[in-house]
């Protein structure tokens, strides 16, 4: 999976495995969530990253769509496609330092100066590997992703579930405009605008049923820390992008049962 990666990137990571001469690992967890990490019986490696700088198109609204509400399937395909090339390499440096994972994963965005379409993506988090052999890659055999904070990332590991990927769906969304006459004739009243409602409501629906989806092919049990967010980037107020995000979950064991604490009542003085 090194094919992809920057030589100096090969180079870095190299100098990072637990055979080298020198080990270090580097970091972008807190003391805190580090201390956590170390607990739950994983120990870093280092930091890994992945960035996929984009050219995303435009497409344009036909003049009898311009009032209807309708997905923007090119820019759809591109935020997500960027996005995963970002994981795929952030996920191939994992591989290359020999981890079974990584830890509180961020996927960022920015605009640069080369251009007004042009984005870049990147998905950065902390590799880390096991005390204790275990089933900790998914079953694509790739090294675990979460976005999952180093407590957050504890709990759920003593709870007895494991993190499979960062799953994600996304939908780039043109909101119909309203015609003249619509808002001339709400003005001054407390009314809702249901081709609004409606659109958002779909938006979000695509976006949520497209994660659920990538967490299904990983078999996942669930999907916990979902993230809704809107963005309308640089394609202005009636087009958005809808993006849910989370961590696919499963239990480490078939027969696992969450034990709960028992109430303990205070005795009558």
């Amino acid at each position: 999976m090194t094919h992809d990666l920057a030589a100096a990137a090969v180079e870095r990571l190299r100098s990072l495995r637990p055979n080298a001469d020198t080990p270090l690992f580097t970091s972008d967890l807190s003391v805190n969530e580090f201390l956590l990490v170390r607990e739950a019986g994983f120990r870093p490696l280092g930091l890994v990253l992945g960035t996929s700088i984009y050219h995303v198109g435009i497409q344009g609204i036909q003049l009898g769509r311009w009032s209807k509400n309708m997905e923007v399937t090119q820019l759809t395909e591109a935020m997500y496609h960027a996005r995963e090339h970002a994981m795929t390499r952030m996920e191939a440096e994992a591989d290359l330092l020999g981890a079974d994972g990584v830890v509180g994963v961020r996927l960022e965005l920015e605009f640069h100066e080369f251009g007004d379409n042009i984005v870049e993506f990147v998905a950065v988090g902390t590799a880390v590997k096991a005390e204790e052999p275990g089933p900790w890659r998914n079953n694509k055999n790739q090294p675990f992703t979460s976005d999952l904070s180093g407590q957050d990332f504890w709990t759920l590991i003593r709870a007895g579930y494991a993190p499979l990927s960062l799953v994600m769906g996304t939908c780039v969304y043109h909101v119909a405009h309203r015609r003249l006459g619509a808002v001339l004739g709400n003005l001054g009243q407390n009314i809702e605008i249901p081709e609004y409602t409606q659109a958002l409501y779909d938006a979000r629906e695509l976006a949520m049923a497209r994660m659920q989806a990538e967490a299904q092919e990983l078999e996942a049990e669930g999907i916990v820390g979902v993230v809704l967010d809107t963005h309308n980037h640089r394609w202005g107020s009636h087009t958005m992008e809808f993006l849910a995000i989370g961590t696919a979950v499963r239990p480490l064991r078939p027969d696992h049962i969450i034990e709960r604490p028992q109430l303990v009542l205070p005795l009558d003085g």
